[in-house]
């Protein structure tokens, strides 16, 4: 293990940790970029999900008392996700994943930047029993298919008259189960090999740390300013997946990668 592969596996914890404490998701987007330049795709994400996993049970710990006032409108999201991704699953032999992730790439990004140019998010009321069971099996679906479980249920988010804390307190349980349930998969696969446990042994207390810190920092964010973090972070989220997706192939076509 070279000292290069070292500071890029420990810059992508950090980053990663960081991120997942101060919004409740987002960590793959911030470590896979380092990640993916060191080890292979399936081994990266073997690791963010660990990582994602055991993370996100720190902002679980934090917004406990609001997931506990009211279990049922988490179990109208995390439910439906969980019927959603085995059809996700399915429908991967039928469609196109790359495709997919542009089309909703596309989308997270005309989202976020529309919101971000305007000046105060709009609000749904009301409860929203049916239309958030449906965006929790689409989120499972699209778990599934495209590992994308998050985006609907962030952009459902950011337009409901919630805290933060009460935010959070969707967000973070449902990525961290329905992460679960592909890490299992992964497991199921035989991805955690030797190698994999050693650098996630390596990169977890850096990615715990850094949690933390962003933890400190969501606990200073007004409701309105991590709705406003949300919306900057589906924008960029957008942005890197259309990347991920257009300008690799590109790169191959032109002979430049």
């Amino acid at each position: 293990m070279s000292l290069d592969f070292l500071a890029l596996l420990m810059v992508g914890a950090a980053a990663g940790g960081f991120v997942n404490g101060l919004a409740g998701f987002g960590t793959a987007l911030f470590a896979l970029g380092f990640w993916l330049n060191i080890m292979p795709p399936q081994q990266a994400v073997a690791i963010v999900l660990i990582m994602s996993i055991l993370s996100g049970l720190q902002g679980i710990y934090i917004v406990r008392a609001s997931i506990a006032a009211n279990p049922g409108r988490l179990l109208q999201f995390l439910l439906p996700a969980l019927v959603g991704v085995p059809v996700g699953i399915t429908l991967l032999e039928h469609i196109d994943a790359a495709a997919l992730k542009v089309t909703i790439g596309i989308f997270m990004l005309i989202y976020g930047g529309f919101f971000i140019a305007r000046q105060s998010l709009p609000l749904v009321e009301g409860a929203r029993f049916y239309t958030q069971v449906l965006i929790g099996f689409l989120g499972g679906v699209l778990g599934g298919a495209a590992s994308l479980s998050g985006a609907l249920p962030t952009m459902w988010c950011t337009l409901r008259p919630w805290t933060k804390a009460d935010q959070r307190a969707i967000l973070q349980p449902f990525n961290v189960i329905v992460l679960t349930a592909s890490a299992v998969i992964l497991f199921t696969r035989g991805a955690y090999v030797r190698e994999t446990l050693i650098w996630i042994i390596l990169a977890l207390p850096t990615t715990m740390l850094a949690a933390q810190l962003g933890i400190m920092m969501f606990r200073r964010l007004t409701d309105v300013q991590y709705k406003r973090l949300l919306v900057a972070l589906m924008f960029v989220s957008g942005f890197v997946l259309l990347a991920s997706e257009l300008i690799t192939p590109a790169r191959s076509l032109f002979g430049l990668g």
